[in-house]
């Protein structure tokens, strides 16, 4: 096992030279068999341990033994203690969750504080095996099928390619100690039922059961980039990226697709969309439908899909910005005003001109509110904001985005969109102020 681990590290994991590894370590016979061969091969790295204090003395004794281990390797150790019962709790998850979901953080914090560029896991062949069969249980999709990825963002897992039989064997021959974890040898959890129940039987019925396993893997991973690269192409032609950072769908475009709602939940699964009944009706909702994913929101306007980041549309939404008079504001728009010193009075989208005599100052930033209303420059009436953005078709999006400049409790302008009546220049006129976006 030793040179095929070596000549394997050598062919695929080449770039980790020279690079700061961390190894996680639990104590069980994997990590520490991991930790021998790195040794063995001389590859550098640090050993992090995590005590999760869920086993009592046993916990106390599995750091004990991964410290020891550490002296006798020569290498460094971190340890992290954790009171994952509380955090359980506290977060209202599973304690399997909490366990992966701190150990995981405390290992990407030292990632991300430029500390180790990698972490090494143990997973191995018969990990990914059960994976497989566990999301091909639940249901799931061409990449639900391909087990354990080798490498995912800063996680490495060298030893995909050896079975648990191996490892143990390789353990016998060298004479390395090892925790046994008593319940892995319990079956009230799913991974442990197949790894006891299932996995024993095909390998039964199938004694090449492992070297068939990683030619189907082979065979899906190279479907799945078939896909991948379909998804991509179709993609290229549906999708417009805007200037604002948001992503425009065109719906005509989908529909000629070959899957039109299996392409779109492919395209929509890395922003977080994952619910697929909501996608698959997109299609025939109507205009103004709107899904929602952790970070993302979509909605559908008319002959588009528009996707953009839920942090845009919701940062700031109940704030409060001043403009006094000769300032210029920065955040959350770039806006000024300043003295009117003749010329023609040409305005655009981005500027306006107002009778100073009606201004309180300091003027007011803040958006839209149910019941706001103004008079549309050149009318006489008042009328409802959210009536005039429906009259000018702004969607979702623009809505939420749309800045309102007010004068006390009077709407100034609808920046970047129209004025107010009220406060236009007239004959009696004697200062103008000219207020402008600046970006």
């Amino acid at each position: 096992m030793l040179e095929d681990f070596k000549q394997h590290f050598k062919e695929r994991f080449d770039y980790l030279n020279n690079k700061q590894l961390l190894i996680a370590v639990s104590g069980g016979i994997d990590s520490v068999v991991l930790c021998y061969l790195c040794k063995m091969c001389e590859i550098p790295f640090t050993m992090a341990h995590c005590n999760f204090h869920l086993r009592a003395e046993d916990s106390i004794e599995d750091q004990v033994f991964v410290e020891h281990l550490a002296k006798r390797l020569g290498v460094d150790v971190l340890v992290k203690e954790f009171d994952t019962e509380t955090y359980a709790n506290n977060n209202k998850v599973s304690i399997q969750i909490a366990a992966r979901e701190l150990r995981y953080n405390w290992f990407e914090s030292l990632v991300v504080e430029g500390k180790y560029d990698y972490l090494l896991t143990a997973h191995h062949l018969d990990d990914s095996i059960e994976t497989f069969l566990i999301n091909f249980s639940r249901g799931t999709g061409v990449e639900g099928l391909l087990g354990i990825p080798e490498v995912n963002a800063y996680i490495v897992r060298p030893l995909l390619i050896f079975t648990r039989d191996e490892i143990n064997q390789f353990a016998l021959e060298h004479n390395i100690q090892w925790r046994e974890d008593y319940t892995n040898a319990q079956t009230k959890y799913l991974r442990n039922k197949f790894r006891k129940l299932v996995v024993p039987i095909l390998k039964e019925i199938n004694p090449q059961f492992s070297n068939s396993f990683l030619d189907t893997i082979s065979n899906l991973s190279d479907t799945n980039q078939l896909a991948k690269d379909a998804i991509d192409f179709a993609f290229s032609r549906v999708a417009r990226y805007q200037e604002d950072g948001s992503i425009i769908f065109l719906i005509d475009e989908i529909k000629k697709l070959s899957s039109p709602k299996a392409y779109l939940y492919e395209m929509l699964k890395p922003f977080g969309f994952t619910a697929w009944k909501d996608i698959i009706h997109l299609l025939e909702a109507k205009s103004g439908k709107v899904i929602y994913a952790k970070e993302y929101i979509l909605l559908k306007d008319r002959s588009v899909f528009v996707l953009q980041k839920r942090t845009e549309l919701e940062k700031n939404k109940e704030q409060i910005y001043y403009l006094e008079k000769g300032e210029e504001l920065k955040y959350p728009i770039q806006i000024k005003t300043l003295p009117y010193n003749g010329g023609d009075l040409v305005v655009d989208s981005n500027t306006i001109l107002v009778d100073e005599a009606m201004l309180k100052f300091p003027l007011v930033i803040r958006k839209f509110v149910e019941g706001d209303r103004f008079i549309p420059f050149g009318m006489k009436g008042t009328k409802k904001v959210s009536k005039y953005f429906k009259d000018e078709k702004f969607n979702q999006f623009e809505k939420e985005n749309t800045w309102l400049l007010c004068s006390e409790n009077e709407i100034v302008w609808i920046i970047g969109s129209r004025m107010d009546e009220r406060f236009k220049i007239k004959s009696t006129t004697t200062n103008i102020i000219k207020i402008q976006i600046t970006v």
